[in-house]
């Protein structure tokens, strides 16, 4: 089921949803619905991550395989060409998105399920509904923001009609690009 459109992240913003996640080499990075692989290919050569990404289109499945093959990073990147719902991905340190907030909903279940506690969880653009982020990133003037949480199921959860608060969320969220 293809839940979101596929639109590219701006190399800035990978680098930067990579940094909030603080990985250590050879973690294992999911990024659900992985596009072209560029989130993939940073993370394998700036971050040396064991990456899987999981993508349902067979265009975009193609296009980022090939580049994988033509960067030579096989050994530490893998795509599968399947819908995300249907692959497991409970041994996932880090988990990357850029899907709409619909699909975040949609996605919310299976990420509870299968997460660990600790699993970094790292959104662009789009919440998490009903999760408490750790952090949020703002860049101005463009206005991407970054999402970042770290799943703990006794901590992550608010009410959906809640105000969240945390002293980096407000009306005032750090420019750190």
């Amino acid at each position: 089921m293809n839940v979101s459109p596929f639109v590219e992240s701006p190399t800035y913003v990978v680098r930067k949803m990579l940094q909030l996640a603080e990985p250590k080499p050879d973690e294992i990075l999911y990024d659900m619905g992985s596009g072209d692989g560029r989130i993939l290919i940073m993370a394998a050569k700036e971050f040396q991550l064991r990456c899987i990404g999981i993508e349902i289109r067979q265009d975009l499945f193609k296009r980022s395989m090939d580049e994988v093959k033509r960067l030579n990073l096989e050994s530490r990147i893998n795509i599968i060409n399947k819908d995300f719902f249907n692959v497991n991905i409970s041994d996932a340190d880090i988990v990357t998105l850029y899907l709409n907030a619909s699909a975040n909903e949609k996605l919310r279940p299976k990420l509870e399920k299968e997460l660990r506690t600790g699993t970094r969880v790292i959104s662009h653009d789009y919440e998490i509904r009903g999760w408490k982020p750790t952090k949020i990133v703002k860049n101005n003037p463009t206005g991407h923001k970054i999402y970042s949480y770290v799943f703990d199921p006794s901590k992550i959860f608010v009410s959906l009609g809640s105000k969240i608060s945390h002293p980096e969320i407000g009306h005032r969220l750090p420019e750190i690009f």
